[in-house]
């Protein structure tokens, strides 16, 4: 690493990485993005059938903080991507898929705010932080952050 100054300011820290490598990174931050929404909603989507018995669109987007047609273009997206079924007028539900990735979202979403704790941070923050941090988080760091918990519950 090599330290540039720039006006003044904190020096920039460069990594001599391969440009390929850089572009991949890229590429798998524009991926995560991609797929934010679709998490988002099945996730949500789960709570709200195990909370209240059924996900309706209005509480969607109360909850998600959208409008009731932003909801629905996305439910419609959703449901081509076989993650959700739906019937006119009807609440929303999951398919086996759609509950799979909901599952994967919230055990993700788990560790992230049970790492984040475990550094110092408040309940609150955490889980407003892991709604950014468990859609970028690759596998292997997510272990890491899995195998860290379990260290520190080992020496409590």
């Amino acid at each position: 690493m090599t330290k540039l100054q720039s006006h003044g300011r904190e020096p920039f820290e460069t990594v001599d990485r391969a440009p390929e490598a850089q572009a991949e990174g890229f590429a798998t931050v524009r991926q995560a993005h991609e797929s934010e929404m679709a998490e988002d909603y099945v996730e949500l989507i789960a709570e709200l059938i195990e909370t209240r018995g059924e996900a309706r669109p209005v509480e969607i987007a109360e909850r998600l903080g959208v409008k009731p047609p932003t909801v629905t273009k996305n439910i419609s997206r959703l449901k081509a991507a076989g993650l959700v079924r739906r019937e006119p007028y009807r609440a929303i539900f999951l398919t086996d898929s759609g509950q799979e990735l909901a599952e994967a979202c919230r055990q993700r979403h788990r560790i992230v705010v049970a790492f984040l704790c475990s550094l110092g941070i408040d309940e609150e923050t955490a889980e407003r932080d892991a709604e950014g941090i468990e859609h970028h988080v690759s596998e292997t760091t997510l272990v890491a952050f899995g195998q860290a918990l379990k260290q520190s519950w080992k020496h409590e």
